[in-house]
């Protein structure tokens, strides 16, 4: 009798624990709006509760730890932002901080933005740490890409980098039996030039084919990107292109020089890459603009000449030429 008495005494005692601890758990935490908070990495458990008693998340930090260890999983916590939100229980924060399911921030790099560029934003967010140099010209797959707030700069670079190199290895394996160039590397080049040609994403596998007839009868591509590409390293030229630039000799200027240039002019997009590697079939050898934001494409170098003039006729029309 004494013996289940001592064990009734025990369980009424653990019933009142229950009582008095799990609602207080699964009750709801002190938090009045959505609000970040951060886990640095290695933090223990008894830290992460003092920090969300410091920021009044919590009403006690020792109520928190009791009731994580009597009715918690065993699961340790991940380092990261997470978001804590109005009518989430000591429970839920406790398994949001288990499960690692930190808040994502994103950073996106457009279709042609040349390296220079995507090193100033990635330098300027400031929720990301570590100092980088430039990454190399055309190694970034432009995309939008998540990041965690404390993030190494590096680390990302290297993930757009890693995308860029799974990408292209994708599309050679993919490859049309009529493209113009012989590597990986050629690829990413002449990729970076039908980029940087067209703002008319239906244009690119035209002018693809246009830049791949070129380059198989041995004619310059004459290419303005490439002319201005050392000039400004990809960023805009802001004017005119000069005489003087055209004529300059230099790795780049495909207007002085055969074939393709020394290295890409800016970090293609999933689409350029893909017209080079799968050309459109035709005859053209020539294009100039068309008033509308995209080309006139003509075979000859005649039908190219009488949509110059075109060209130059609306200029002048537009206030825009002499």
């Amino acid at each position: 009798m004494k013996k289940l008495g001592l064990l009734l005494v025990g369980i009424i005692a653990l019933a009142a624990t229950v009582l008095v601890v799990l609602p207080g758990f699964l009750g709801e935490a002190t938090i009045e709006e959505e609000t970040p908070f951060l886990i640095p990495a290695g933090s223990s458990l008894s830290a992460v509760a003092d920090d969300l008693e410091a920021a009044g998340h919590i009403t006690s930090a020792d109520g928190f730890l009791l009731r994580a260890r009597l009715f918690g999983s065993s699961d340790p916590i991940q380092a990261g932002e997470f978001s804590l939100t109005p009518g989430m229980s000591q429970g839920d924060i406790l398994t949001a901080f288990q499960s690692g399911d930190v808040i994502r921030r994103f950073v996106t790099i457009p279709e042609g933005m040349p390296s220079v560029l995507v090193w100033e934003r990635l330098m300027a967010e400031d929720l990301l740490t570590g100092e980088i140099a430039v990454p190399p010209e055309g190694s970034i797959l432009p995309d939008t890409y998540a990041f965690e707030r404390g993030q190494d700069r590096g680390e990302l670079v290297e993930q757009m980098q890693a995308a860029m190199d799974l990408y292209l290895a994708e599309q050679w394996a993919e490859r049309g039996d009529n493209i113009a160039v012989t590597t990986l590397r050629e690829a990413l080049v002449l990729a970076s030039i039908v980029e940087k040609e067209t703002g008319t994403p239906e244009e690119r596998g035209t002018i693809a084919g246009l830049y791949s007839n070129r380059l198989r009868t041995g004619m310059m591509l004459q290419a303005d990107p490439t002319i201005i590409y050392p000039i400004t390293q990809g960023k805009p030229l802001g004017r005119r292109i000069r005489q003087s630039e055209i004529a300059m000799v230099n790795g780049y200027n495909t207007y002085t020089m055969l074939g393709l240039p020394q290295g890409p002019i800016t970090n293609p997009g999933r689409e350029s890459i893909a017209a080079v590697l799968n050309p459109e079939d035709h005859g053209y050898l020539f294009m100039v603009a068309d008033g509308t934001g995209g080309h006139e494409f003509n075979a000859t170098l005649d039908g190219h000449n009488a949509a110059v003039d075109k060209w130059f006729a609306l200029r002048r029309e537009r206030g825009e030429m002499d």
